[in-house]
Order: C-alpha cells, then structure tokens, then sequence
C-alpha cells in the first residue's frame, strides 16, 4: 500500500483517509488505539474484548430499568415470533 496523509484539525481531530477507513473498517465514533514508536505512530482499531461487551450490555440493561425477568419474556416472545415467521407454525 503507497503512502496516504490525513491533517490534523485545530482540536487535535485526525483525518484518516477514505480508503483506509474503508480498508480497516473504521466507523464514525469508533475508538482506535495509538501506540508511538520513535517517531511514528501506529493506528489500529480497537476492538471490545469480551468483558468490556459485558460490561456495555450490563450499564445498558441497567439504563433500560427492565428486569432479566423482563428481559427472557420478551426474547421468548421474540423467538416464537421468528419461527412463526419462519415455519409458519407454532413451536412445540
């Protein structure tokens, strides 16, 4: 791959280049980790490990104000529907 710029805004913004987003999938929003080496620096996208998706389901469950009971009646609920939808019957 040849060489590609970005520009740094007044606020420290950096500009990734379209083909690199694209290439790395970086979204709008998404966190990235940095790592300086002498005098470059390496750009990667940070991905959730497992525990930190659990902990974002957690604060989000818990933001919601639902139940766990709550919660497996309404994906019971969710389920027959999909293979109502599916199947075009009842499950057993």
């Amino acid at each position: 791959m040849k060489t590609m710029t970005g520009e740094i805004k007044a606020k420290g913004q950096l500009t990734v280049p379209k083909k690199i987003r694209d290439m790395l999938k970086l979204e709008e929003g998404q966190a990235v980790t940095f790592l300086a080496i002498g005098d470059s620096v390496i750009i990667s996208p940070k991905r959730l490990d497992l525990d930190e998706a659990r902990r974002q389901i957690r604060r989000i469950v818990k933001e919601s104000g639902l139940t766990e009971e709550a919660i497996l009646a309404d994906l019971k609920k969710e389920r027959e529907a999909l293979y109502r939808e599916k199947y075009g019957k009842k499950r057993n």
